[in-house]
């Protein structure tokens, strides 16, 4: 498979429906850049592995029989920590959470689903989504791909080390509170 790391979701996407290569195949080449990248960053923090490539399997043979489930067909991604994903802990960072695994999803991951998403973790966040970096005391310190002394930032932090770092190149994140992702200019200056 031509390095697909550098190519966009929309790009992923059409080649998956031109059957460049599979979502199978996609899916075990991002596993593979999560395995050697992700300890340095702990941006991906929680993973489904078994259910994720059960439904890569699905999407492929969806659409040998010329099915399509949507713009995202097998298309592998990661949602946010705070989103709901039934089977897979949701706790915003909280240690009173922990335990806390939900029966539903969230909309947004439905909606990922339906379009025909393949979800396979869930990305670091800070306490409650509200710092500009993205520590919490249940997950760890996400840490910038580029500078392990740096944040990423947060409340997306885990979604944006895990996307610079190509270890994933679709990602649900929210924006909450009326609040911006903090850019990397000041992000620097915070964090020496």
């Amino acid at each position: 498979m031509t390095e697909p790391a550098f190519r966009s979701a929309t790009a992923l996407a059409a080649a998956i429906r031109a059957r460049e290569f599979g979502s199978r195949e996609l899916l075990e080449h991002y596993l593979k850049r999560v395995e050697r990248h992700n300890p340095a960053l702990n941006a991906i923090i929680v993973s489904d592995l078994r259910r994720a490539r059960q439904r890569a399997d699905e999407a492929d043979a969806a659409l040998a029989r010329g099915e399509s489930w949507g713009p995202l067909h097998g298309l592998p991604m990661t949602v946010k920590e705070s989103f709901d994903v039934i089977g897979l802990p949701t706790t915003w960072g909280l240690t009173e959470l922990k335990e806390n695994i939900p029966t539903a999803n969230a909309l947004a991951v439905d909606r990922l689903l339906a379009a025909g998403a393949v979800i396979f973790g869930k990305t670091n966040v800070p306490v409650l989504l509200s710092d500009s970096q993205s520590y919490n005391p249940v997950y760890g310190t996400t840490n910038n791909p580029w500078d392990t002394s740096r944040t990423p930032g947060g409340s997306s932090g885990g979604a944006a080390a895990a996307l610079a770092r190509r270890v994933d190149r679709a990602r649900a994140r929210q924006r909450h509170w009326g609040i911006d992702p903090q850019p990397g200019s000041l992000l620097r200056r915070l964090r020496p």
